[in-house]
């Protein structure tokens, strides 16, 4: 049974629902299991949400073996941005049988990344790539690698650690002929169980190993009343800026918590992890104790989340671990029991063994678990601090992972940072894995930064030397640094290069109140923003989430600024069409297009999916196109692009075309005579606007 894309992006970067997305792959899985398939084949995905979508939906209405697999750019990553080890950790939480690659490139361009996968995976590794690259032969598209070469380069990746093997386009039954073949003497390569404790989130994951892992509490109204008054009115941008500063500021996790009595922290959460997802690509750890709230904060989740927490509670481990077992993720076990905290290390130890135990009955292996033993503040447990060290030895002793919650060691006490920074580095050196801390405490970053330089985890000190650079001795530069970065992000250039809607239209309310003029807002804050934003998504800094959110947040700042403009200063004779060519039922990446030229303010006229070549024809000509942009992701319709592009060379030569999709490259584009290829949205608005003269 065969799972692929459904040509569209999920909310909030798109219009599918990730409970819609779930649905219309549960329809297929029903209809496969009951007429006798084998096992579920999630293939050609894209997008790591879509995918997760296809196996909680394989997982939630069948028991049948499931092979996921992705398609990689060159850069080894997906069209949202996730690398290889990102969606590793995710497809392993989510207890998938088999995981791979498949379509996109040749066996030769693959061979590195299976190396990768194999060097990181503990499950059997799939692979079925494309017969080379596409090219136009007397008119038919053909595939330039032959069924001997494929063959010979597949059986690299077999020795790389492949262990099912197959082809994707372009290939043929003599390619798979001549593969089963080459590989038939060969023996598979072993499967090696990995014991890595990681988390991701939908670019990049993070590993709990030799450098402590610092965990952003800012986003926990505990003692924060900004932060509880914005969970309580829905001040989501108040939120999202939190979230921002603290990554500005070295966090690597954030910890996120709405737990305020007087609202609905289960909807709150459903809303608030994706809004998050949005403007950070930082890992999450969702951290509640209402078993609603986590369980609809995992579901929407885009990759391998922290799960805080569970602790040796019957009732506890009942709950929590069902839900771990099925979303996946690294689960924190807080190391007391019906009987409270234990006033030794020993038995808060006692009480990890027994977590373990349960967790071992769900199938939740040790490696998916971080112990905190606890912080209690001295200024009441005199020993609180050495029993919670001395746990700390334990568990490193017996190669195990660990967290705390650092700043409650000095509850009660003034200048709480002294004891705080003080305690994070001995907590460190007894082998802290992960502190909860406050990323914006420059005595926190101080005892970090100079831990990590003398232990050396931080190669040639260059962190270190980065960030005590900026320092003097009462902090005064350093602090100047972070109110400058701070008035940066708050302007409405800040809220467009961080995608947050809500601020965005703030600003450019107050701004325009303030005197300035719309078209001042359009050329110094909107396109300078938009334009970095899109530089940054060129030299992979950011991926598209944050290329798209970036666009909303200009979207709506522009909705407001287009009310005080002249009726026709918009767009007027800016006109470009867009289309998926006949026989092609996708359109995500032509969908991408159209958000980031609309909001270089660029009118499109959108033709949709499956377009005949004379409906563009009739539209060029009715609306006197300049330009024109066509997608194709499906082998099978690239001739379709051909005639359209023919077509429109015949009759509109004065008509540009620029053409994108996942099976195109450069190459084939000039062979169909199209007049740009774009690799990715950011290449089409730069063409568009040298075809428009900007």
């Amino acid at each position: 049974m065969d799972l692929g894309p459904t040509g569209k992006l999920l909310q909030p970067l798109g219009p599918l629902g990730f409970e819609e997305a779930v649905e219309v792959f549960a329809q297929i899985v029903r209809c496969g299991a009951a007429n006798g398939a084998d096992f579920i084949l999630i293939e050609t995905m894209t997008n790591s949400l879509e995918l997760k979508a296809a196996v909680l939906a394989a997982k939630e209405n069948c028991d049948l073996p499931v092979v996921a697999s992705f398609m990689l750019d060159q850069n080894s990553k997906l069209m949202t941005g996730a690398d290889i080890p990102a969606v590793i950790a995710m497809l392993e939480g989510l207890r998938v049988d088999i995981l791979g690659i498949n379509c996109g490139l040749g066996p030769d361009k693959m061979l590195d990344m299976v190396k990768e996968i194999y060097s990181l995976t503990s499950l059997p590794i799939c692979v079925c790539p494309n017969a080379g690259l596409p090219q136009m032969v007397d008119g038919k598209t053909v595939f330039n690698v032959g069924a001997e070469e494929f063959a010979e380069q597949s059986a690299l990746l077999a020795k790389a650690g492949a262990r099912m093997l197959g082809g994707c386009c372009g290939t043929t039954p003599a390619h798979i002929k001549a593969l089963s073949t080459a590989i038939a003497e060969l023996h598979p390569q072993p499967i090696i169980k990995k014991d890595y404790t990681v988390i991701s989130s939908y670019t990049h994951a993070v590993y709990f190993d030799k450098k402590p892992v610092l965990i952003g509490e800012r986003l926990n109204p505990t003692g924060k009343p900004k932060l509880k008054e914005a969970l309580k009115t829905g001040n989501m941008a108040y939120i999202l800026e939190e979230a921002v500063r603290q990554q500005e500021h070295g966090a690597m996790v954030l910890d996120v918590n709405a737990g305020v009595p007087e609202i609905d922290e289960a909807a709150t959460m459903a809303e608030l992890i994706p809004r998050l997802q949005a403007v950070t690509d930082l890992p999450l750890q969702i951290d509640t104790g209402d078993l609603d709230a986590m369980e609809r904060a995992l579901r929407l989740y885009h990759g391998k989340p922290m799960i805080n927490s569970v602790c040796g509670k019957e009732e506890s481990l009942k709950a929590v671990l069902p839900l771990a077992a099925k979303y996946g993720g690294v689960l924190v076990a807080l190391t007391l029991d019906e009987k409270g905290i234990p006033n030794s290390a020993a038995e808060r130890i006692a009480i990890a063994e027994r977590i373990i135990a349960a967790a071992r009955e769900y199938g939740i292996e040790e490696k998916d678990i971080i112990f905190d033993p606890l912080t209690l503040t001295v200024s009441s447990e005199a020993e609180s601090a050495n029993i919670t060290l001395d746990a700390l030895t334990m568990l490193n002793a017996a190669g195990r992972k660990s967290s705390l919650g650092v700043s409650n060691i000095s509850f009660g006490l003034p200048n709480r940072e002294i004891l705080n920074s003080a305690f994070f580095t001995m907590a460190m050196d007894r082998g802290l894995n992960a502190a909860i801390m406050n990323p914006m405490s420059v005595e926190m970053m101080k005892a970090y930064r100079a831990f990590c330089a003398l232990r050396n985890l931080d190669a040639q000190c260059s962190e270190y030397i980065g960030f005590a650079s900026a320092l003097t001795v009462n902090n005064d530069v350093l602090q100047q640094k972070q109110k400058a970065q701070e008035i940066a992000d708050n302007s409405l250039s800040g809220a467009i290069l961080h995608g947050m809607k809500e601020s965005a239209e703030a600003f450019t309310k107050t701004m325009l109140a303030e005197g300035k003029l719309p078209t001042q807002l359009i050329d110094e804050d909107i396109i300078p923003a938009l334009n970095q934003v899109g530089e940054g998504f060129e030299k992979q800094r950011i991926f598209l989430p944050q290329l798209l959110s970036s666009a909303e947040a200009a979207k709506a700042a522009f909705e407001i600024i287009k009310a005080q403009l002249p009726q026709n200063s918009s767009g007027s004779g800016r006109q470009i069409v867009l289309a998926t060519v006949k026989g092609d039922i996708h359109d995500i990446g032509k969908n991408i297009v159209k958000v980031l030229l609309e909001n270089y303010g660029f009118d499109i006229i959108d033709l949709g999916r499956d377009v005949a070549p004379e409906a563009v024809i009739d539209c060029v000509k009715e609306h006197n196109i300049r330009l024109v942009g066509l997608s194709s992701l499906m082998t099978t319709t690239l001739p379709a692009m051909a005639e359209t592009i023919k077509l429109l060379k015949d009759e509109c030569p004065a008509c540009k075309t620029m053409v994108g999709g996942a099976v195109l490259n450069a190459e084939y584009a000039e062979l169909i005579k199209a007049d740009s290829y774009g690799r990715d949205a950011m290449e089409a608005v730069r063409y568009a606007q040298s075809i428009f003269g900007e």
